[in-house]
């Protein structure tokens, strides 16, 4: 166990959390809570024009409905706060003002044009585009020209010009970047405000944190911010990159492979606790290969050695065969309560109606979440137990309601059940059996147009969990309705 472990998640609030950025909480949360330490939450908003307020509360949201709960942050406060970057702007100010004191960063006057005109012309020439250190030795003459232009300055920090920047990192092991790559990068915009490679740096070293664990994608950006850790005398933390998640084809994960933010997932009927197992094994795994897998088990297993150094491939079947796992195991009430939200917005029932009848929209889950995927699919397989059936599923029609004594057998199953001393699903299946051989019939012919009848379906949970679910009278009714709806139907009903 390693002591005293500070991480940090620090999305920027430009959009949605996405599913790379809740696996990279995620694998922050594990590391801290298996090694006793601390899972900070920081808000790097500094990018004025697409940060947004929105986001930040989309963010915090997704966060607390997964279940990444932070020790510090917004919301919770702590000793090493503000936790939004855009509240710790004098620190950042400070230290760049301290740098360009020691000589190791400078104002640069190039304007955008400028910049973006030699930019052009390197490319022309076949070089990699830099920045070639045109105001690295200014005069004060100089200066002060630029200053009387009305040119507002950047802070750029003096990178060496030659020698190797090594990033030791835990997953990835020793990656080397030659210096002659990295220019004099901005530290401070021309409107005062710090870019990420610096403010993060700042931000890390002012909360303690000893490991940076974030994608993979950041790992061209760790060299940049070793040369400010080293500029500002600060200690470097570890840092570890996990793998890229890609989508099935390999390809870089994009809106057009289906859902990728946590919102949309959860939106979809898909349960925290899945999108957590499934998020868990996205680029690690435990040491018996296990696939259902707690959040306990995974805290007390989880190393950084045993993260891959590949990419993560993107499988919604596989989130989708955990979700259905986890509505099948976890606690009925609490499936239940889940459930309801869905019923209310495709208009199944009112939010007063699911107090009323709580109980029986518990049981109606209990005998259908078996079948269910996500719980969108569960609410709109337990809609027949909530209100009447309207319409019947055309195959069914085809293959049950056309046969010639289906009506007649309706009818018949509907006096049988009226006819029951006892009525539970036991009776009601020995009562179906009995008809059906007084009939000289297959309890099937009598089961399915049934079933089609009560449900407007083909399938669903076991049809005597059903009737007694539903009750003697309001069986007894729509076996009846469809009988009609049979012998009224104008339409031919062509024999399968």
């Amino acid at each position: 166990m390693t002591k005293n472990v500070r991480v940090r998640f620090a999305p920027s609030p430009t959009g949605s959390l996405h599913i790379g950025g809740a696996r990279t909480a995620l694998f922050n949360l594990l590391f801290a809570r298996h090694n006793g330490g601390t899972f900070i939450l920081r808000i790097e908003d500094t990018d004025t024009e697409r940060s947004k307020e929105e986001s930040v509360a989309q963010i915090i949201r997704s966060m607390k409905w997964l279940g990444l709960d932070w020790d510090e942050g917004p919301d919770k406060g702590g000793d090493y706060g503000p936790y939004f970057q855009s509240q710790r702007l004098e620190l950042y100010r400070k230290e760049a003002e301290r740098l360009l004191e020691e000589g190791k960063a400078y104002y640069c006057y190039c304007t955008p044009e400028e910049l973006a005109s030699r930019r052009e012309a390197m490319l022309k020439a076949g070089k990699a585009p830099r920045y070639e250190g045109i105001c690295r030795d200014l005069s004060e003459e100089e200066r002060k020209k630029y200053e009387a232009e009305g040119r507002k300055p950047v802070i750029r920090l003096k990178v060496p010009q030659e020698g190797k920047t090594i990033v030791e990192d835990i997953i990835r092991g020793t990656v080397v970047f030659e210096n002659s790559v990295l220019d004099d990068f901005i530290i401070m915009k021309s409107n005062g405000m710090p870019t990420y490679n610096f403010a993060c740096v700042v931000d890390d070293h002012a909360m303690g944190i000893t490991h940076v664990i974030r994608a993979e994608e950041h790992l061209s950006n760790t060299p940049k911010q070793i040369q400010v850790y080293k500029a500002l005398g600060y200690d470097i933390p570890e840092f570890a990159h996990v793998p890229m998640i890609l989508a099935p084809d390999r390809s870089k994960l994009s809106k057009r492979h289906g859902a990728t933010s946590v919102e949309e997932f959860r939106d979809q009927g898909y349960l925290p606790q899945a999108i957590i197992n499934y998020l868990t094994l996205l680029g690690w795994s435990p040491p018996d290969g296990e696939e259902i897998l707690s959040v306990e088990k995974a805290i007390k297993e989880f190393t950084l050695e045993r993260v891959n150094k590949t990419a993560a491939i993107y499988d919604v079947k596989k989130l989708t065969w955990l979700n259905s796992h986890y509505l099948r195991e976890l606690d009925l009430d609490y499936i239940t309560s889940e459930a309801i939200p869905f019923l209310v917005k495709k208009g199944i029932i009112s939010e007063e109606e699911s107090r009323q009848r709580y109980e029986y929209i518990k049981k109606a889950v209990e005998i259908s979440r078996d079948r269910a995927k996500t719980l969108d699919e569960l609410a709109d397989s337990i809609a027949f137990f909530l209100r009447d059936v309207n319409e019947y599923e055309e195959k069914g029609v085809r293959k049950h309601f056309a046969k010639e004594n289906a009506a007649e057998l309706l009818l018949k199953g509907a006096e049988a059940l009226e006819e029951l001393e006892r009525f539970d699903k036991q009776q009601a299946e020995i009562a179906f059996r009995s008809l059906a051989d007084a009939m000289g019939v297959k309890a099937a012919e009598l089961i399915h147009p049934t079933r089609l009848a009560i449900t407007g379906r083909t399938v669903g949970p076991g049809l005597f969990d059903i009737i007694e679910l539903l009750g003697r009278e309001e069986t007894a009714r729509r076996m009846r309705k469809a009988a009609r709806w049979i012998k009224e139907s104008k339409r031919a009903l062509p024999q399968e």
